[in-house]
């Protein structure tokens, strides 16, 4: 029995990813391991338990999604994940390439559950389509076909960029200093023509109801919201999804979550999590 547990515990971490990775929510990532782990313990299994395990979890997960997404089209304004935070800021958490993005996750959103499980398990995980088979229960072809559609669709919204940690990092520091001083003119010059800032306040704060486009759009949009609303916060990094990002914090209470996309040194897309249901677990 403590093989068992201390086996478990080994593998909690990454299965804790990868039903995060399905569903977007880490409370729900979190519940959906533990009956994982339940129905292990009640089966007895033995052998090959992280293949078991990553399996089951999957099939877990891609359940609740089913059901998750009646309430998701009911949802106020923009979707966005919960956040994975870590403060400070450690290069060991997980690198950029490994991460699910909160960008990445707002296109997630728009696949079918079996094709977003399909990618997550093979294309962000590695498992093979054997094994994603037994997960979604459909046949290996099938799987493949599955991921081919998904990652055409990932690849149209969100093309994949050759990430520079350091430039990103560099990008977010200048965009706190900006955003904190409201000063109009350096934001500009930080932000991307074509950038998109989206904002999850889940009706419950006020945000954005529909996503905010173009430089000028949004750096004005940054700065009333600073001036008026947000003036005595400032900014913490944080490890975002496992970029770097940034906590809004006033009255020592987390209150936003920034997630930053960067291309060629400036900020293409702005993902902020507002709805405090969603931050209640962060220090």
């Amino acid at each position: 029995m403590n093989d068992l547990v201390t086996g478990f515990d080994a593998l909690r971490p990454r299965l804790v990813r990868v039903a995060y990775g399905v569903l977007g929510d880490l409370a729900e990532a979190e519940d959906v391991v533990q009956e994982a782990w339940l129905r292990m313990w009640r089966a007895g299994v033995d052998g090959d338990v992280e293949g078991w395990l990553v399996v089951t979890v999957s099939r877990l997960a891609l359940d609740v999604l089913k059901s998750a997404r009646h309430r998701r089209e009911r949802y106020v304004g923009p979707w966005l994940p919960e956040p994975d935070v870590a403060v400070p800021d450690p290069a060991d958490r997980v690198t950029l390439d490994e991460s699910m993005s909160l960008a990445l996750h707002v296109v997630l959103e728009s696949l079918s559950p079996a094709e977003r499980t399909v990618f997550v398990l093979h294309d962000v995980f590695g498992l093979a389509f054997t094994e994603v088979a037994k997960a979604v229960g459909r046949t290996p072809e099938a799987c493949r076909q599955l991921a081919s559609r998904a990652r055409r669709h990932v690849r149209a919204r969100a093309p994949r960029f050759d990430v520079d940690e350091a430039e990103h990092r560099r990008a977010v520091a200048l965009f706190a200093e900006a955003a904190s001083g409201a000063d109009l003119g350096r934001l500009l010059g930080l932000l991307d023509p074509d950038v998109v800032l989206r904002t999850d306040g889940g009706g419950r704060v006020r945000a954005a109801r529909n996503p905010v486009v173009g430089a000028g759009r949004v750096a004005r949009f940054l700065v009333g919201v600073r001036t008026k609303f947000a003036s005595a916060a400032v900014f913490v990094p944080a490890a975002v999804n496992g970029a770097p990002g940034l906590l809004r914090v006033q009255d020592g209470t987390v209150t936003g979550v920034f997630g930053f996309t960067v291309l060629d040194g400036r900020i293409r897309e702005i993902d902020i999590q507002l709805n405090p249901e969603k931050l209640r677990k962060l220090p």
